[in-house]
């Protein structure tokens, strides 16, 4: 029950903080956010809010500053709805799984690049000497 629970609350939390970023903050740091996923613990008292900006590092460093000034915000905003008892604290967590599925990507490409380089380099080879060297005629074949 509690798994369900900490489920529930996590996707409410996920709803929550992300229709919040979507109306803006008034911190000009924050960059193109998307909230990817948050985990709660078992004791439903931290919340881990993983997401992923879109730009260049020093936009996703910006964005982690103006989100942590944030947090306290966020967390206020998100206890109000959520109507618990106690509110789960948040930390946000930089997502690196689009930029390393990029990168699995590209090694991806460039392995299947050299599977046919070497495919297309065999099918155009040939034996260095006879077919096959060690084929002896049968004794019945050769009389």
């Amino acid at each position: 029950m509690t798994g369900e629970r900490q489920a529930r609350l996590a996707d409410r939390i996920r709803v929550l903080v992300a229709e919040r970023l979507e109306k803006g903050l008034r911190d000009p740091r924050l960059g193109f956010v998307t909230i990817t996923d948050v985990r709660v613990t078992g004791d439903l008292q931290h919340a881990s809010v993983f997401y992923t900006v879109l730009g260049s590092d020093e936009d996703r460093a910006s964005t982690a500053a103006a989100l942590t000034a944030a947090t306290g915000m966020l967390r206020s905003e998100v206890g109000r709805k959520l109507g618990v008892r106690l509110t789960p604290t948040l930390e946000f967590i930089h997502d690196g799984l689009p930029e390393n599925a990029g990168h699995i990507e590209d090694l991806l490409r460039e392995a299947r690049e050299r599977d046919d380089e070497v495919a297309g380099l065999a099918a155009s080879a040939h034996y260095a000497g006879d077919e096959d060297p060690y084929v002896k005629p049968r004794a019945d074949e050769a009389e």
